[in-house]
């Protein structure tokens, strides 16, 4: 449904109101807060009774976003909320951002009881997880919260709470270049892109000042309440670290130097914390090799003394990273050799995921391994390498029809569990890391490249369809395996695939230069076209909703049965402005997904297909993305951005949290699309699911695959050896 009238949030009361109850913890009148205070105090004595009830061990110290979407199958290890922490310092304080993030968690609570605080993760869109015991509460509250909601959205509508997003608008127009940008483009003037690119940096500047300025050192950062949370004692680096390449990128040398300042003097792994092993990868890990690999390959960029060769403290990122690795290789002692869902810092001990019955994340497991190899590679350390390399062995010698693995897998004993194959949440990265892997090795791991191509012809024949009446191309999903219904749903992290399916094609070259080399072969044309296709879609996404920026998750009207990828298909080349033109009956965004969380993939897939094809109009959809992102995200007073509860109205609800991957993704891929070719050239690095950038380099003598593909019959079935 397109919610665009404010009444239609009356059609799903439970998304509308907790929706508008998340605003209220940051913009309500100050007599509803009180009596949220009231009434959710209560919510949370009798949520905490229902976790302590709850038949599973809970994690000590799981780290807590407090930032709920939606029930669904996706349930996420819950948390017992003893980790939140304040502004006021890593002990004592309010919890979770403050009085006002408290009223806003406990009043989620009230139409949504079966929720918990729990982490929202990049591979993950859904934060819910079930809570027998809070049924009745429901019950006794859903007339206030029904009542309080119909004030809420008359104060919305009638100019209380627009006032606030009006001001953060007119606060970027007073930079002047906004305004001026836009009437530059209606005169049809000429683009200067290195101005463009400043635009980035700025926007950069004022979400990181923002942060530096409120909520410095914490984990989480609050835009509209300015403040921030800790997700461990002492913190964990959560948005410093993952910023760094992006510091450097920008060449924003002071902020860099207080950046590495904190790394050096208050950096600590060594903190009893569980965290999410795939995450920590990703983002800290990835976050401290990549500093280290531009500090000594672009010295010039953000230049600081101590990163010298022979200063004190050269090898700071280094160290760390070190340090952190060794703690996440506990992760990998397990019966199979597939990691655990989580780690404990301090105690160097795996954890098994306290929800789905104890499996792990396929991608989660399958997404260490560019991080862990390029570790290997510049400390010599074999260990990493091997860790890395059994785990893909175990996923393989499961036999995955077509090359689609199912999205959860035991580390008990490296079996997948059940059958639901997507390219989404807990999907995705595993078949990006397929052609990455075989590219960061200088192509030296053929394995990878065969497992990369079985499993796209796996998505061409069981996941490609077309919507009606439109055709437009989308990757669905088979939620009870290859066998049964197509289900026609892309999460926003779907679209990573365009440009990954590109870089596969051409590996990083100019398309041009590509089809010169004797290797290239009509897959290759077939490649380039599907991914032409999907960006088409994923920017659709965008155009589709009121603000200009997708939804968590889109539906498409699809036939029955639906088309075969092979079908005639050609999708309207433009999106007519009109809300009623014919291309809107393909699209659909349900209320509860309507939420935009600052997401990177769709620009990410830009930002490649740009360098690659070289057709401007790629760069052309990521400045008008950026634009959106400017108009409707911005904070007033000076706080910078935030992401959306419901990106499909206007003015539209924001969730006051920044995202760490808005620095190190979103507007790291706007900078790079807006910067020269040169700047990290796509066939000399690979870049890591959190747009870490690092080497291409030769494994040497120490490093090999260390494992060979069972053989399989020609509808790719294992068989027996002889």
């Amino acid at each position: 449904m397109n919610v665009r009238d404010p009444f239609d949030l009356h059609r799903n009361s439970n998304s509308a109101a907790f929706n508008v109850l998340r605003l209220t913890a940051t913009q309500a009148a100050a007599g509803i807060r009180e009596k949220a205070v009231e009434v959710g105090t209560n919510a949370l004595e009798k949520g905490r009774q229902a976790v302590e009830d709850m038949s599973f061990a809970v994690p000590k110290n799981v780290p807590s976003f407090a930032n709920p979407q939606r029930l669904v199958e996706d349930q996420l290890w819950p948390s017992s909320g003893a980790t939140a922490r304040s502004t006021g310092g890593p002990r004592g304080g309010q919890s979770a951002g403050g009085l006002l993030g408290g009223v806003q968690n406990r009043v989620g609570g009230i139409l949504n009881p079966d929720r918990n605080a729990l982490p929202m993760y990049k591979d993950k869109p859904y934060a819910y997880a079930p809570s027998k015991r809070a049924r009745p509460l429901y019950r006794k509250k859903r007339v206030l919260g029904l009542l309080t909601l119909l004030c809420l959205v008359f104060l919305w509508y009638s100019g209380t709470f627009r006032d606030r997003h009006e001001r953060a608008v007119s606060s970027l127009s007073r930079w002047g270049w906004l305004k001026a940008e836009e009437e530059a483009e209606a005169k049809g003037g000429k683009v200067d892109w290195s101005k463009r690119r400043e635009r980035v940096v700025e926007a950069f500047e004022l979400s990181w000042d923002a942060y530096e300025r409120y909520a410095w050192g914490q984990d989480e950062f609050h835009p509209i309440q300015k403040t921030g949370t800790y997700m461990a004692p002492k913190g964990l680096g959560w948005i410093i670290i993952d910023s760094l390449d992006t510091l450097m990128l920008m060449n924003l040398t002071s902020r860099l130097s207080h950046a590495r300042e904190w790394i050096s003097q208050s950096l600590t792994w060594d903190q009893d914390q569980d965290v999410n092993t795939f995450e920590t990868t990703i983002r800290m890990l990835g976050g401290l090799l990549s500093a280290h690999y531009l500090s000594n390959e672009y010295p010039d960029l953000a230049p600081i003394a101590d990163d010298n060769p022979g200063a004190p403290g050269e090898d700071l990122y280094l160290e760390k990273a070190t340090d952190l690795a060794n703690r996440l290789l506990s992760a990998f002692e397990s019966p199979s050799g597939v990691p655990y869902a989580s780690v404990n810092l301090a105690q160097f001990k795996g954890i098994p995921s306290h929800a789905d019955m104890g499996a792990s994340s396929t991608a989660e497991t399958t997404t260490l391994q560019l991080e862990l190899k390029y570790l290997a590679k510049l400390t010599g350390e074999k260990l990493f390498w091997d860790k890395a390399e059994k785990v893909m062995q175990v996923v393989d010698d499961n036999g995955a029809k077509d090359g689609l693995v199912p999205i959860y897998i035991y580390a008990t004993d490296g079996k997948f569990r059940g059958n639901n194959i997507r390219l989404g949440s807990r999907g995705d990265s595993y078949y990006e890391y397929l052609i990455k892997q075989y590219f960061q090795t200088n192509e030296k791991e053929p394995v990878y490249k065969e497992m990369w191509h079985e499993a796209l012809d796996g998505v061409r024949k069981h996941l490609v369809t077309y919507t009606e009446p439109s055709r437009f191309t989308i990757i669905g999903e088979r939620p009870s395996g290859l066998d049964y219904e197509l289900s026609p749903k892309m999460d926003h992290l779907v679209c990573f695939m365009p440009g990954s399916i590109a870089l596969g094609a051409t590996g990083g070259l100019p398309e041009k230069e590509a089809r010169k080399l004797p290797t290239w072969t009509k897959r290759n044309d077939a490649d380039m076209q599907l991914a032409r296709e999907l960006m088409h879609t994923c920017w659709g996404m965008y155009k589709y909703m009121a603000t200009g920026l997708a939804a968590e998750i889109t539906y498409f009207n699809i036939g029955n049965p639906p088309l075969a990828e092979s079908a005639p298909h050609s999708a309207p080349a433009d999106f007519d402005p009109d809300p009623y033109a014919q291309w809107r009956q393909d699209f659909d965004v349900k209320p509860m997904d309507s939420h935009n969380l600052q997401r990177p993939e769709t620009v990410e897939s830009l930002f490649y297909m740009w360098r690659i094809t070289g057709e401007t109009k790629y760069r052309e959809w990521g400045w008008e993305m950026f634009k959106s992102f400017m108009k409707h995200t911005a904070v007033d007073n000076g706080g910078g951005f935030t992401s959306l509860s419901n990106a499909n109205i206007v003015p539209p609800m924001p969730r006051d949290n920044m995202e760490s991957f808005w620095l190190a993704e979103t507007l790291k891929y706007f900078y790079l699309l807006f910067s020269p070719d040169d700047l990290l050239p796509l066939d000399k690095v690979v870049i890591n699911t959190e747009a870490h950038p690092f080497p291409r380099f030769d494994m040497g003598q120490l490093f090999s695959t260390g494992w060979k593909r069972k053989p399989r019959d020609k509808d790719g079935n294992i068989v027996a050896e002889g």
